[in-house]
């Protein structure tokens, strides 16, 4: 199925959010998700089912100074 991601276009196989991010590469626990503008908590990734079209705003954070 084809979602975007961080604006980008990415067709995947997944059909939910923990294997999704998997798949896409993001291994970093400490990122932020949110699914079509909302917020999804780390613990309910796998859980989290996703659909064509859906939107997917991966975030992590920055280290510098």
């Amino acid at each position: 199925m084809q979602i975007i991601v961080n604006a980008k276009p990415h067709e995947i196989a997944a059909q939910d959010l923990a294997a999704a991010l998997a798949e896409l590469g993001f291994a970093n626990p400490a990122i932020a998700t949110a699914l079509n503008g909302q917020f999804v908590p780390r613990a309910n990734r796998a859980e989290t089912r996703l659909a064509e079209g859906d939107r997917l705003e991966v975030l992590a954070p920055m280290q510098g100074g």
